[in-house]
Parts: structure tokens; sequence; C-alpha cells
């Protein structure tokens, strides 16, 4: 069947029974993820919940309903996406799918817990770390769906400052930067074995918009429905996630959009620059990923 960027995750997963499986979503507290999650949910799948705040998403976990579990982990703490995969991986032993959802968009010059820049150590830091931790547990057929963006196109990664320790700090090359990273880790799992893909989900008017001026907001929320860049439902933002989740015949390592294969910048295609970012995401997060 054909999807396309109208397509929710209701249509995506018509018709697939996901019982027996094991899916691990960050950021499942609002907006996509707590999208991804009720769709999974919904067709059966055990939902790892994995959020910031775990007192602050009962009514998520409520919505979701079915077979859910909310699993504390900051992406932006080290110790904390430790601990998360600690308790993952003892309660369920298996990780049929993990969404890397979570993230922050244009956020002020700040830090994360372990010194890093925040929108690269949470977008991406924290989900390799993550990722590298539960592929113990990540089943054969496992797939990883890392949420990236077409702001990606904005910035690649600055070999020599990604944290802005030296140039000055701009908030949309700091996002551009950390969704570039994405798609370049998606590719990285893909080369060593992994099954992976990024997603850019559509404009959503989500809780990441948080951090932007009430003007900025505005320019992106009032674009009328099928202009180009026109704001999505969030069943339809979260639609493409999904179908890298379950979707056949999708190549792997493969940037995706509007349930569609699609083509990223070329800044996010570089194999150099996809090893130059594994070797220094292992050093930064102090881990060796294992081999498949």
């Amino acid at each position: 069947m054909n999807f396309g960027p109208d397509s929710t995750t209701d249509d995506v997963l018509a018709g697939t029974d996901l019982t027996g499986q094991v899916w691990v979503v960050t950021g499942a507290s609002t907006g996509l993820g707590l999208e991804v999650a009720r769709a999974a949910a919904g067709r059966g799948a055990t939902v790892a919940m994995a959020v910031r705040n775990p007192a602050s998403a009962t009514d998520a976990q409520s919505a979701v309903g079915r077979d859910s579990h909310l699993v504390a982990c900051d992406l932006a703490s080290l110790a904390s996406v430790r601990a998360a995969a600690a308790e993952i991986a003892e309660r369920w032993h298996r990780v049929d799918v993990l969404v890397a959802n979570a993230g922050v968009m244009a956020t002020p010059a700040g830090l994360t817990a372990d010194g890093y820049e925040l929108q690269l150590g949470t977008n991406h830091l924290g989900h390799f770390l993550l990722t590298a931790l539960l592929v113990p547990v990540l089943a054969d057929r496992g797939r990883v769906v890392v949420v990236s963006s077409r702001g990606h196109f904005v910035s690649g990664v600055d070999v020599d400052d990604p944290h802005f320790r030296a140039r000055a700090y701009d908030k949309w090359q700091a996002y551009g930067q950390s969704k570039t990273a994405n798609i370049l880790f998606a590719r990285g799992l893909a080369e060593r074995g992994f099954t992976a893909f990024s997603v850019h989900p559509g404009k959503i008017g989500t809780e990441l918009y948080r951090y932007l001026p009430d003007s900025e907001r505005a320019a992106v929320e009032e674009r009328p429905a099928g202009s180009e860049g026109s704001v999505k439902s969030i069943p339809q933002g979260a639609a493409t996630i999904v179908w890298a989740a379950v979707g056949a015949g999708i190549p792997n390592g493969a940037y995706l959009a509007d349930c569609a294969v699609a083509q990223p910048a070329g800044h996010a295609t570089d194999p150099e620059m996809a090893d130059w970012l594994w070797a220094f995401s292992e050093r930064e997060v102090g881990e060796v990923f294992p081999a498949r």
C-alpha cells in the first residue's frame, strides 16, 4: 500500500499486529513520541515510554494505555541514559524497535550535565549512548529509527568546534548540526550491520517549538494546509516514523520523509563524516559501540 504526506499512523499500521514486540520510544510524553507510543500499543506492542520526568507523564501513559511503561531518561545526562538502558534491558531482555525521537530545537546557549552543547548532546549524543547500551538486547531484526529534520540542511557537523566552545553560538546552526548528526548516525548504524533509518517527520506544532519567539512560531504554524512546508497534524507527522519501524523494502540507512525515501543534504551523506562522527561520539560518551 502506498502512503504519502497525508497518511497517519493508523493508516500505516492498519492490519498490523505488533503483539509480542517491545518498542522503546524516547520523548514519549508529548507530541510525536506520544503518538508513536499510542499507535504501537494500540496494535499490541509493549511500549517503554522513555521520558525525562515520569512524574509528569502519567496522563500520557494513561492515553497510551494497554502495555505501556514509563522509564526515566534524561538525554542531557549520560548517567540518566545509562540508568534507563539498564532498566530497559533488565525488564524486557529484548527490544524490537528503538525510536530515538526526543529532542530540543533552537534553544538558548546551554550545556548538558556532561558539559556538551545542549542540542548536540541531547539530540545526538544521548541517543548514541542509549542505542549502544541497548545493542545487547536489540532483536536480530530490530530497527532503530532516528528522528531528524529537514533543519539539517542548515548546517553540517563542525568537526573543529562541535560544542561552540570557540565560535559564537547560533541556535539554528546548532540545531542543524544535531539533525545532521542524526542522519549520519543512522547511516553509520546501517554500515555496521544494524537496520536503521532517519526520518524527517515534517513541520508539526509540538512542544519542540517552545523556545521560538511568537513571531517565528506563527510563521510556521499559520502556513495553509497543502502549501510547501505546511504544518502536519501529529498523527501525520508520526506516520513516517511508524513506517520506518514496520515498512517493507526500505533501503537500509535511508533518510525518509512523507512515508517515502528522500534525499538529504550532501553533508549528511559523506561516509567519511559518518565515520568521524562515530569515533567522536564514542569518545564523548565514553562507550565503545558493540559490534553487530
